[in-house]
């Protein structure tokens, strides 16, 4: 008997060791910072405009905030982050330009000021903080890329979120080309 309640507190003791095991700080979810640190870094490239076989001009909206219950009295502010993913499996595509436009169609911000390279199947990201209202309900990004070979045309989209007051909002506002350059798969 004593034989078998040794066995059951050594068991338990185990049990109870893995339980505190998984609650260590090194299961922690990722904090803001050090996902910022993998995100891509884009590389400056040298563009030669006789080279671009292909490119798009993309809109894609942003809201900075939205109404909600009957008023415009009553808004949710949003964050924003705007993704650029290359589709292309073998090739990069290179960003020439990341403008972020108010509602009034006024110049915010350029994120990019060179050309820069997005390589095969990587993605970036540009972000507007749930405090900068700045853009207002119709804001926008205008997104400009080439390639120097044909590619899949890449995904270009914003995801809105709002999490607060015990509650969650969160859509996606997909790119629309505005303007073709070159071949088109």
């Amino acid at each position: 008997m004593l034989m078998r309640l040794k066995h059951h507190l050594s068991f338990a003791g185990v049990i109870g060791a893995i339980a505190l095991a998984s609650c260590s700080p090194q299961t922690r979810l990722s904090s803001p910072s050090s996902v910022q640190n993998r995100e891509t870094q884009l590389q400056t490239v040298p563009l030669n405009q006789d080279d671009i076989v292909m490119g798009q001009t993309v809109y894609v909206p942003i809201y900075s905030h939205i109404y909600h219950h009957n008023s415009q009295d009553r808004v949710m502010n949003l964050s924003a982050t705007l993704s650029v993913r290359n589709t292309d499996s073998s090739d990069p595509i290179i960003l020439t330009s990341v403008k972020y436009y108010d509602t009034d169609g006024q110049l915010m911000r350029q994120d990019i000021e060179r050309p820069v390279a997005l390589k095969p199947l990587a993605s970036t990201s540009f972000f507007v903080a749930a405090d900068d209202t700045s853009g207002g309900s119709g804001a926008n990004f205008v997104v400009e890329w080439v390639a120097e070979k044909t590619v899949s045309e890449p995904v270009i989209e914003a995801v809105m979120i709002n999490t607060s007051g015990g509650q969650g909002i969160s859509f996606i506002s997909p790119g629309k080309v505005v303007e073709q350059r070159g071949k088109r798969n």
